[in-house]
């Protein structure tokens, strides 16, 4: 079952619901990934398309909640912690900080980093085995930690 159809269904029950919340939120994913499927020329989106329109809807809540933390517009906040929440449904499993730090391992092997100067090298050959799974700048952190 493709995300679109996942959220036609949750839609359905959002609406039956009267959970308004959700069904705002659902409802601009859909825009976006039929936004992003019209800018490609495409009918379906692959799974990796819809998970980087997820993570990427995910990724701007999450900034601006860091933006409204520090103004201190706590009913801003909570807004965008319940719509994180709701986003964080459709997201695969996130890794655990040792599950990552093993990928990280093993990645800065099979590229045979030695120090800072291969951070692009091992960031690129990362992202896409993580794709979707774990936050970027999380990677980042620890790909400095190894490398040093």
């Amino acid at each position: 079952m493709s995300l679109l159809d996942v959220l036609n269904n949750d839609m359905k029950q959002a609406m039956k619901s009267k959970d308004k919340e959700k069904l705002n939120v659902i409802r601009m994913v859909k825009a976006s990934l039929q936004n992003e499927s019209i800018h490609l020329g495409k009918n379906n989106l692959t799974k990796d398309e819809e998970l980087t329109i997820l993570s990427r809807e995910l990724k701007q809540r999450n900034d601006s909640l860091h933006e409204f933390e520090a103004a201190g517009r706590e009913d801003l906040v909570k807004k965008l912690e319940a719509e994180i929440n709701i986003l964080q449904e459709y997201m695969p499993k996130q890794l655990s900080d040792d599950e990552l730090e093993a990928i990280v391992q093993e990645t800065i092997q099979e590229v045979q980093a030695t120090s800072k100067k291969d951070m692009g090298k091992v960031m690129s050959a990362i992202m896409p085995k993580i794709k979707g799974r774990a936050d970027g700048s999380k990677v980042n952190k620890i790909v400095i930690s190894k490398l040093n």
